[in-house]
């Protein structure tokens, strides 16, 4: 096992002796030469979660296990190229400066499609979809076990997406990495992904088999992504689905099943303080 994340729980401390848990009971595996997928809305606490496994998030109290295999390599594709990239600096010098693996600048940037120009240009002049490869470069140079792909497709148009998460997965294959995809898409799941972790208000919801979750979902959250992947076969002027309401504050999450006040088949045991695990998923 590459690595595995017990019961992980993610806490902020915040004025008034109030506690913020975005992240409160997380556990998922991932093998070697994998691909995981971490699914859910805005604020679940996907992107809080990948990044205390690497040890990134300040000023919070981190519990739980994070057990990785000896001399593992975690790198990262954060969501936004624009804003991780230093504007101030070429993007050459950008991939020298965490460099572990003996490649050059320019075959790193030749390895995700850019020509060796790249590396003397400023973040501002590549479009970005280029900008989104330098990054891929950039996680390259660290010679990863493991690939965090953090949303890597966010403001880039269809083709584009496409053409990056289809790099990402022939570099990973290629190279032997495993990668870890965020994203709340299950729609791109289906296709870049072998097993997928629905996560919900700073949990698993549900998990498996990414054929299985998708063609037999138990969860009503589950249940809820997949009905908001716009289909090709409905009527032109169908009306988008989507879940009601939004994802709670993680200071004030509901009592029971957190997915209780937007859930279509909620009964009153699912807001019970004994709430111990959702019925649909008997």
């Amino acid at each position: 096992m590459l690595l595995k994340v017990e019961h992980l729980r993610v806490a902020f401390k915040l004025g008034g002796g109030k506690v913020s848990v975005p992240v409160r009971d997380v556990s998922f595996d991932i093998p070697e030469n994998s691909r995981i997928a971490l699914v859910g809305e805005s604020g679940c606490g996907k992107s809080l979660s990948a990044l205390a496994i690497g040890g990134l998030v300040d000023r919070a109290e981190i519990s739980g296990v994070v057990a990785k295999a000896p001399d593992t390599r975690i790198a990262y594709i954060f969501q936004n190229p624009m804003q991780s990239l230093n504007p101030a600096i070429k993007c050459g010098k950008q991939i020298e400066e965490g460099r572990r693996t003996a490649a050059s600048v320019a075959e790193l940037l030749a390895s995700v499609g850019l020509d060796a120009s790249a590396a003397r240009k400023y973040p501002c002049q590549l479009s970005g979809g280029q900008q989104q490869r330098v990054m891929i470069a950039m996680a390259l140079a660290q010679e990863p076990d493991l690939l965090v792909a953090d949303e890597p497709t966010t403001a880039l148009d269809v083709t584009t997406q496409k053409e990056v998460l289809d790099l990402i997965r022939q570099l990973a294959a290629e190279r032997g990495m495993s990668v870890l995809f965020i994203t709340h898409n299950l729609g791109l799941v289906a296709e870049y992904s072998d097993y997928v972790n629905v996560m919900y208000a700073g949990q698993i919801v549900e998990s498996g088999p990414v054929g299985k979750v998708l063609v037999a979902p138990r969860h009503p959250y589950t249940k809820g992504l997949l009905a908001a992947v716009p289909s090709l076969s409905a009527p032109k002027d169908a009306p988008l689905a989507g879940i009601p309401g939004v994802v709670p504050q993680p200071d004030a999450w509901p009592s029971g099943c957190a997915f209780h006040p937007r859930c279509p088949v909620a009964t009153p045991a699912c807001s019970s303080a004994s709430f111990t695990a959702c019925p649909c998923m008997k």
